[in-house]
């Protein structure tokens, strides 16, 4: 047997195979990276979206997006890169940030006619529910007209005003709570009362009993289950955004463990059960179920299961988004004395005999009432940053320029109202810009959107409209309010798509007859 060194017992025939795995290896390493180079460096600066300003960074990478999400600093980034960089920004290689007012707006999420291009959700952000069957807010376009047709009839202006016996029992349960509060000299936490009293309205309003949150004054299990995922759907939504490795990851590995799995199917159950409830008798007053059922007979109804998907939205987007509003409102009221003082005298003088006095149409007629919660909802928007829509293929042109099919795109709220070229003194809080007064007169009001616009407007926004103007009203005509020193700074919060909002502590003190 030979022992020749480049014999069959040398080990050389080895050697040269695991040289050649390794020549391979680096080859297709180099080649990668050689590809990834070339094409970051094409859509950088050769794409269709380098005609739109923004950092060099965040053309070539998407870190830069995913560290401002990871780090809740939305609401600081956003506005700085439109203020430097104009009304339309690009954030990310193949994301676009809006901030023109009611052009972008329309660009984004306004009515299209049949041949034009229009931009869809982004089904990576609109997750479906866990039954995989789309609410309203999800569903495609024939599903959404569908299902939006049946419900609008539950939150028609009418059907609200039927509810007026309902919303002003909570609002004063409300008020009764606050005012042992005010007896008692105990601070008291606004933004958690706020909170208690839309989810208790809600909860009677679609599964005909209230969550009874007023009561104790203090979030149950399931409603603080509800905001801490909102937190910790934004951050996995950033990891599952880096990669296609890190998606498969979130979804397969996390999402899908025994644990995430009860936790989801908990909070998933808890409103099923009470639709069910709900639906097994007929209640003695109406309430939205009602409503929705006259229209669900037949064929073109909602599902059982997009009974439950719609459910469990109501509970989200129609309590925490109001409850903010509240918060920011009477924040910046508690900042700004000589405006609380003219809300009080409109409300205390317009309704002398205090809540029983309170109607939704004689409220809705107050100006001043009005102009403070549309410079709230400017201020401090429940939802502060975009909430993305994907190019269609083919693509589309904004501000006359080419924008490709694939692109996010969004208006960045808080970055739409910060900016001066459509509000004066956007960083101050100002009422009278809503009242016409003549130091705001070029003002472009139409650039608010807080409720959103076009077809998939904020369905809720009657309710929400009635209900901001009725428990402020009710605050203002039971209490005196004000800001304890810890909530000074109360605004100075992170942004995960919502708020991450602190305590609003106030002490109280009752109005005297």
């Amino acid at each position: 047997m030979s022992s020749h060194p480049d014999g069959p017992n040398s080990g050389g025939g080895g050697l040269i195979a695991q040289t050649d795995t390794w020549t391979i290896t680096i080859t297709l390493a180099c080649a990668a990276l050689i590809y990834y180079t070339a094409h970051a460096a094409y859509t950088a600066h050769l794409s269709p979206l380098s005609a739109f300003p923004g950092p060099r960074l965040r053309a070539w990478s998407k870190l830069p997006a995913l560290k401002t999400m990871m780090q809740g600093t939305d609401n600081l980034d956003l506005p700085a890169l439109h203020a430097h960089y104009g009304p339309i920004v690009r954030i990310s290689p193949t994301e676009l940030s809006m901030a023109a007012g009611a052009a972008s707006w329309q660009a984004a999420y306004g009515f299209r006619k049949p041949q034009q291009p229009k931009p869809f959700k982004d089904p990576k952000f609109y997750a479906p529910p866990m039954n995989k069957v789309h609410s309203v807010l999800g569903a495609d376009d024939a599903g959404h007209s569908r299902q939006r047709k049946i419900l609008s009839n539950a939150f028609s202006d009418k059907a609200l005003k039927e509810q007026t016996p309902l919303l002003k029992r909570w609002a004063g349960l409300m008020a009764e709570k606050l005012g042992e509060c005010a007896r008692s000299g105990k601070e008291v936490d606004m933004l958690k009362m706020y909170n208690c009293c839309t989810f208790d309205i809600m909860g009677d309003l679609t599964f005909g009993e209230g969550l009874n949150l007023l009561e104790n004054s203090e979030y149950s299990p399931w409603i603080q289950t509800i905001f801490a995922g909102i937190k910790s759907n934004t951050l996995f939504r950033a990891i599952r955004l880096y990669s296609a490795v890190t998606n498969w990851l979130v979804n397969e590995i996390v999402f899908k463990s025994a644990k995430a799995q009860k936790v989801q199917w908990e909070h998933w159950n808890h409103s099923k059960d009470r639709v069910d409830k709900r639906l097994q008798h007929t209640p003695d007053r109406p309430d939205l179920w009602s409503r929705i059922l006259e229209k669900s007979e037949g064929p073109g109804g909602l599902s059982l299961d997009e009974h439950y998907s719609n459910a469990s939205l109501f509970m989200i987007a129609g309590t925490e988004t109001t409850a903010t509003a509240l918060s920011g409102t009477t924040f910046h009221l508690l900042r700004n004395p000589a405006s609380l003082a003219k809300l009080v005298k409109e409300l205390r003088e317009a309704f002398p005999a205090g809540f029983e006095d309170l109607d939704l149409d004689a409220l809705a007629r107050q100006k001043y009432l009005m102009a403070v919660l549309q410079e709230g909802l400017r201020m401090y928007p429940p939802v502060p940053s975009s909430l993305p829509r994907t190019v269609p293929e083919g693509g589309m042109v904004i501000e006359g320029k080419f924008v490709p099919g694939g692109t996010a795109i969004g208006v960045h709220q808080l970055a739409t109202y910060r900016m001066e070229e459509h509000f004066r003194f956007a960083h101050e809080w100002h009422p009278e810009r809503w009242l016409g007064e003549a130091e705001f007169r070029d003002d472009h009001l139409d650039a608010l959107e807080p409720f959103s616009t076009g077809p998939r407007n904020c369905l809720g926004k009657n309710l929400a409209w009635h209900e901001m103007r009725l428990l402020l009203a009710t605050v203002v005509l039971h209490l005196d309010m004000k800001l304890c020193p810890e909530s000074m700074d109360w605004n100075d919060q992170r942004v995960f798509v919502l708020w991450e909002k602190k305590p609003l502590m106030c002490t109280l003190s009752p109005v005297k007859a």
